[in-house]
C-alpha cells in the first residue's frame, strides 16, 4: 500500500485478545505503517505512549477491564491520536456511544483485513470514516439502551441538564436537596446499566438530548448549557 508507506503513519492497537493484536500488527506492518504500541487496555497504551501520540489508535469497543467506551475513546483522543473502533457487529448502542465520544469511525471485526487497513488509511489522513451502515443500524435501533427513567427522574434530569444547580432543581420540584441527589445518583446508575455512562453534567446533557428529554442543541446555543 504505497500511500501508507509514503506517509509512514503511526498506529497503536488496543485489544484484549492477543491473536487480534498480532493479526492487526502484521497487517499494519505489511501495509507500511509503524506500529508504536499494542496493549490490552487503554491505561497500558497511555503508559506506552508516554505523553506522545500516534496517528491512529485501533481500539476494541469492549475491553475486559470494566472500562467504558466513552472513557476509553476520550482518553485516547486526549493524547492527540485519532480513534478507529474495531468492533463486533452487534453492539449498536456501544457503537453509538463511541461515535458520540469522538471516534473517527467504526470497522467491524468481521471485515476483511484489507478493509481494516483501508479504514486506518482514511483516519490517518484526518478524515472521518463513512459510517453509513452503522448510522442506519443505530437509527433502526429504536429502543437502543433506554435507561427507563421514571417521571420524577426525567424531571430532575431535564432541569439539571438544562443548567440549573441541583439545589435549585430541588427547590423547583419541591423536594429536599438530598432527595434530588438520590434521583441524580439513580439516573447515573441507570445509564451505566445500559452502557451509556454519564459521569459529568455535560454527559447528562447529551443523554437527555439523545433520549428526547431535552431538544437538540444548535451550533449557537451549545455553549450556553455547559
Amino acid at each position: 500500500m504505497s500511500d501508507a508507506a509514503a506517509g509512514a503513519a503511526t498506529v497503536a492497537i488496543v485489544d484484549d485478545y492477543e491473536a487480534v493484536r498480532l493479526g492487526l500488527r502484521a497487517a499494519c506492518r505489511d501495509a507500511g505503517y509503524e506500529v508504536v504500541a499494542e496493549t490490552s487496555n487503554v491505561p497500558e497504551l497511555l503508559e506506552a505512549l508516554a505523553g506522545s501520540s500516534c496517528d491512529v489508535v485501533v481500539l476494541d469497543l469492549s475491553l475486559g477491564d470494566g472500562s467504558s467506551v466513552t472513557e476509553n475513546v476520550r482518553a485516547v483522543l486526549d493524547t492527540g491520536s485519532a480513534v478507529l473502533v474495531h468492533s463486533i457487529a452487534d453492539r449498536v448502542a456501544a457503537v453509538r456511544e463511541a461515535l458520540a465520544a469522538g471516534a473517527a469511525g467504526v470497522i467491524p471485526k468481521a471485515s476483511p483485513m484489507s478493509s481494516v487497513i483501508g479504514a486506518i488509511a482514511t483516519v490517518a489522513k484526518g478524515e472521518v470514516l463513512n459510517n453509513v451502515e452503522w448510522a442506519s443500524a443505530i437509527e433502526a435501533d429504536r429502543d437502543f439502551a433506554k435507561a427507563q427513567l421514571g417521571r420524577r427522574e426525567r424531571d430532575v434530569l431535564h432541569l439539571y441538564a438544562s443548567g440549573l444547580p441541583l439545589k435549585l432543581v430541588a427547590m423547583q420540584l419541591g423536594i429536599a436537596h438530598s432527595t434530588a441527589r438520590e434521583y441524580l445518583d439513580r439516573i447515573r446508575a441507570k445509564y451505566v446499566e445500559v452502557g451509556r455512562p454519564a459521569p459529568t453534567k455535560v454527559d447528562l446533557l447529551r443523554r437527555a438530548v439523545e433520549d428526547g428529554i431535552l431538544p437538540g442543541l444548535d451550533g449557537e446555543g451549545g455553549d450556553a448549557r455547559r
